[in-house]
């Protein structure tokens, strides 16, 4: 994958260093008809892995591929999305003979179709529909396998000042042999400010942070004010990403056991780890629960689901609906319900604590099936406490379509709860308003949203200045940053996939 793509359409630099760069489509209302792609008879299907010679991918395609062009593919790309995605009736008149989209080369190619699909897009309403090629698509939800260095990033800003700042490092990773630690600052790459904002320097940056190479890179970090010497770190090929780092209890105030579960992708290895973590917890009698997806993005929504249930317990969920995905209209008859499952994808009974309340940590980087597992617990008037800042507001998901070894995942479906809600596209606020703090490590009983859950669950009041719509509006009045910066993650990691069951 090139960083002129998906790749870098997450990164903190990949936003374009300047607008005329971020291309785009123009124009009204689209359906189909006057730019050259207008879907054939058959649809998609007609025209379905019929890959250009310069597809660096068509031979990961989950079929045999067949003879085509690029104009061939991006003919497929706009058939699909008018059948597929939730908002076909938006989707912008694009001219797909734009240079932008006609690289028919194999080092051009994947940002020519790329960009052609996000031209595709609803303006102003969806940013979340991207492409991955299949096979690190599989890679990555099959066995958590990715190009990584096991470090998480925050950032204020796209634009310097950017205060790039880690906010998780993996255990084992090569961030974590280095002696990164959360809440370090990032001062340069590669001999590259991290505040560099011109074309040549934000390539460097791209390619050290979020590449797909496996090189070393030279980087210099500060922490508490001090610049650390530089650090050798390279990205490896085979990362596995742990989904549930972190789980232990802690001692109330009160003497009373709550457990605290980081939990961070909704991807396949999540299903065993979750269910031995809440065993962990049971075994040890928790009373209550503050689950920590402050950092996760998403993923599938059966995994939602199986964790809803072992937090909730088959009282209150018994016969319910966890979510209902509602496609578009032209689709209203694949229209399904997900239930609460109970048992694992290899038929296991799964454990439960049988809450009626749980505390919520949360951000900006809390997405899509992390949001479906509040709006699914609070469908089953489970008591949801959110703590921290206000999530993604993802209320949408989607499948995963192959052509010629590239995935491509329109926006498909919205997701609404046993009550029927799912209005949430500008996220889910916080009951108590708190910063993430990176000054402390997660699971510490003294970090500021795990010390405001303890205070909320021990009083029934938040910390002092911390409470709701007044904590907001102070903050902006202040200038502050709510959400402490964004996390930057791969959009494939923020969603929510329905597939795996």
């Amino acid at each position: 994958m090139t960083l002129g793509s998906a790749a870098t359409r997450f990164g903190v630099l990949a936003i374009c260093v300047a607008l005329s760069a971020c291309g785009g489509g123009g124009g009204g209302g689209g359906g189909g008809g006057g730019d050259g792609t207008t879907p054939p008879d058959g649809g998609s299907a007609a025209l379905a892995q019929q890959c250009s010679a310069n597809n660096p991918y068509r031979a990961d395609a989950r079929s045999a591929p067949k003879a085509g062009s690029l104009a061939t593919e991006k003919r497929w790309v706009r058939a699909y999305v008018d059948e597929a995605y939730l908002w076909f009736d938006e989707v912008p008149a694009v001219d797909a003979a734009q240079p932008l989209f006609s690289s028919d080369t194999p080092a051009g190619f994947y940002d020519a179709i790329d960009s052609y699909f996000s031209a595709l897009t609803a303006v102003g309403k969806d940013r979340f529909s991207f492409t991955y090629p299949t096979k690190a698509w599989n890679a990555l939800y099959q066995s958590g396998q990715m190009v990584g260095d096991g470090i998480q990033w925050h950032y204020d800003s796209p634009t310097p000042p950017r205060n790039m700042r880690v906010v998780h490092v993996q255990p084992g990773s090569p961030g974590d042999i280095a002696g990164v630690l959360r809440g370090d600052t990032l001062l340069s790459v590669d001999g590259v400010s991290a505040d560099d904002g011109t074309s040549a320097g934000v390539t460097v940056l791209n390619a050290a942070l979020f590449g797909a190479n496996t090189t070393a890179h030279s980087y210099v970090f500060s922490r508490r004010g001090v610049a650390l010497g530089a650090k050798a770190i390279a990205r490896i090929a085979n990362f596995i990403t742990e989904p549930v780092p972190q789980t232990s209890v802690l001692t109330a105030a009160d003497g009373g056991k709550v457990g605290y579960l980081l939990f961070n992708d909704h991807i396949a290895t999540a299903e065993g780890r979750l269910s031995a973590a809440i065993d962990t917890l049971k075994a040890q009698n928790v009373s209550d629960l503050v689950l920590d997806l402050r950092y996760n993005g998403g993923g599938y929504l059966y995994i939602a689901s199986e964790l809803a249930y072992m937090i909730a317990g088959p009282n209150p969920t018994s016969g319910k609906t966890f979510e209902t995905l509602r496609f578009n209209r032209k689709r209203s008859s694949e229209n399904e319900v997900t239930p609460f499952y109970n048992t694992s994808t290899q038929s296991q009974p799964l454990p439960t604590l049988n809450l009626p309340r749980v505390y919520v940590l949360t951000g900006p980087g809390t997405c899509s099936a992390s949001e479906a597992i509040i709006n699914g617990l609070q469908g089953v008037d489970v008591t949801v406490r959110r703590i921290g800042g206000t999530t993604c507001g993802k209320p949408y998901g989607f499948l995963s379509q192959d052509n010629c070894g590239i995935s491509y995942f329109p926006i498909e479906f919205e997701g609404v709860n046993a009550k029927g809600f799912g209005d949430y596209a500008g996220g889910f606020t916080p009951d108590c308003t708190v910063a993430d703090d990176l000054e402390h490590a997660l699971g510490d009983a003294s970090e500021a949203r795990l010390s405001a859950a303890l205070t909320l669950r021990a009083t029934g009041a938040c910390p002092a200045g911390t409470a709701g719509a007044a904590a907001r509006a102070q903050a902006q009045r202040a200038g502050a940053a709510l959400a402490a910066g964004t996390l930057v993650k791969h959009p494939a990691r923020e969603n929510a996939y329905r597939g795996g069951r």
